[in-house]
Formats: structure tokens, sequence, C-alpha cells
């Protein structure tokens, strides 16, 4: 750490001096324009770049299948917006997952290919991007994914359940749009000055994001083990589960009303009452437990997996609820 004191010349303009060894590794000269960011009591700054759009490359050569999709997503969710995908020769099967990939993330296009390239490009402008709108969305689909998996469950629905699966598609790319706009407010302060958000916020809003990223995985699981049953349930067992929904979705909701709430007395109170609501399910899954007793081995291990999965929901939904907390609380 280096320190600098504040002069003032002309009687009225404050100056300070910057350290010549970070000025020479950011190639800071005499006419460079800097760019200031207030952030509550600090001050960031940055040299002003011309170049708009980052670009990254990649050597795929010895890159394929899953491998090449996580290296495409990881390059993405970076924050580059021109990625260069460079091998000796690129082959057909990855060609065939770079499109896979690209079809998978919000935003992407392929601009470009030769043979010993592949050229992506992210259409979508950053400072168009909402983290709220995003997240709002999250929460829409992984809700409606959750009430949808148990009511292919109760009706025996499988093609329901399988769209129930499909959909998790959607979810796991709004998760990734969540963490690319979060990790660019970490990169520059210029990413959070467009968002209109504070650093802090985004990343209340990304660790709620995660949660419900999680919930559609438990709906994706119930769903899959519907696919696996073929003859009804109980009665009894249907309407237990069905009410276990409820007060998950209950606690979820007041979760994320509470981490959206702009009042930090109101936040509070939906919080605290989500976690309350946490506690009083667990009571009701002992309940459960007690009717699955009475069924055979195999269907009785199959449902509580789907009770677990309901629980485990409403446990993310609490972990929301910790998040809201921790917004609504007082900054040092």
């Amino acid at each position: 750490m280096e320190t600098r004191k504040v002069q003032v010349t002309g009687g009225s303009t404050y100056t300070v001096s910057i350290p010549k060894t970070w000025a020479t590794e950011n190639d800071v000269e005499a006419g460079t324009e800097i760019e200031f960011f207030p952030d509550g009591d600090s001050l960031f700054l940055t040299p002003r770049s011309e170049e708009e759009r980052t670009r990254g490359s990649l050597d795929v050569t010895d890159l394929s299948g899953q491998a090449l999709m996580r290296a495409v997503t990881t390059m993405y969710v970076s924050g580059f917006d021109v990625i260069e995908l460079e091998g000796v020769e690129v082959t057909t099967e990855q060609r065939s997952t770079i499109r896979e990939a690209v079809q998978s993330l919000v935003g992407l296009e392929v601009l470009e290919e030769t043979r010993d390239r592949v050229v992506i490009q992210d259409l979508l402008d950053s400072s168009e991007l909402s983290i709220h709108n995003a997240v709002t969305r999250m929460r829409l689909i992984s809700l409606s994914m959750l009430e949808d998996a148990l009511a292919a469950l109760s009706e025996l629905d499988h093609d329901l359940a399988r769209d129930v699966i499909g959909r998790d598609d959607d979810l796991d790319r709004l998760w990734l749009v969540v963490s690319r706009i979060f990790r660019a407010t970490l990169r520059t302060p210029k990413a959070a000055e467009e968002l209109g958000l504070p650093r802090e916020e985004c990343f209340d809003y990304h660790s709620s994001a995660r949660q419900l990223e999680r919930i559609g995985d438990h709906a994706t699981k119930i769903g899959h083990l519907t696919l696996s049953i073929d003859e009804p349930l109980p009665d009894e067992v249907v309407e237990a589960v069905n009410e276990l929904h409820a007060d998950a979705v209950e606690v979820i909701d007041t979760a994320m009303d509470a981490l959206f709430a702009d009042e930090s007395e109101e936040a509070t109170r939906l919080a605290n009452e989500a976690r309350t609501g946490v506690r009083a399910i667990d009571e009701r899954v002992r309940a459960i437990d007690e009717l699955l007793r009475d069924l055979d081995p195999a269907r009785a291990q199959l449902l509580g997996l789907v009770v677990d999965s309901v629980l485990r929901s409403a446990d993310y939904g609490g972990n929301v609820a910790e998040t809201a907390l921790q917004k609504a609380a007082p900054t040092p």
C-alpha cells in the first residue's frame, strides 16, 4: 500500500499523484484519460479503454466433449465478449460441441469458422442486462418447475415430468447470465455503475440465484423419479406431499420478497418469517415419514427422496432469507 497527500491547486482543485509502478504496468502516461467511479466512501479509478469488447483465446486441440463445453462456458462466465477457439484443426465433433455450448448460453453466436478457428461473440449489450430481472425470472421458473414436478408425481403424468426436466436448461442459462454479470462487477467498477447497483447487492442477487438454481435441480430430480413410478400413490401420501410443497413455496416466496424489499424493516420481518417457516416444515416432514413406513420399502425409499427434495428446496429458501437479512442490515 502506498499513500499520497491531497494537494490543492488553483485554490479550488484537489489533486493527488498516482504510483508510477501502477501507471507503467497499466500504460498510463501523460494525456491518458482516467475514469473515476464513486462507491460509498471509496473512489475507484481505471484507465479509459478504447476497446469495449474483451477478447479471449483458447487452444482447443486437446479438448472435446464435456471438457470443451466447460471451457466455453467458463470463458463466457468470466466475461469475454469475443471467444476465439483455436487448434491445429478444429474437428467436426469439436464444432458440434461448440455449437451445443453456444445454444446453451444466452447471447452467444458463432461469428466466424475456419479450418483451425471458431470465433464466438456475445451479442448482448452488458449495459442492458439486469441482474434483478434475471433473478426474478429464475424465481418464476424454479417455482413453476417445482409445482409441475409434484403435479406430475400426483397424477403420474410422465409427459409433464419430462417437460419439467427440459425446463432446467432455461434455468441454467439464466444462472450463467447472473454469474457473468456478477463477475463483471468484480472485475470492473464500470459494470456495477451500468447496472445501477452496489457490488454488495449484486453479490446478494448472485447468492440467491444459486439457491434458485438448486431448487430447479431438485424439481428435475423429482421429474426423473416420477418417470420410474407406474402405479398410483396413496391419496394420504399425495395430500401430505402437496401440503409440504405449499409450505415450501411459501418459505421461498417470502424469502424472495424479503430480498427484493426496499425497506429494511419490511425485509427483516419477511426474512424472519421465512426462517420460522423452515423450522415448521421439519415437523411436517416427520409426519410424512410415518406415512411412508406403511409402504413397501422400494416405494417408501423413492418417495423419501421426493420429500427430501421438497425439504431441501425449503432450506434453500431459508438461505435466501439469510441473504436478505444481511442485505437489510446496516453497513459499516
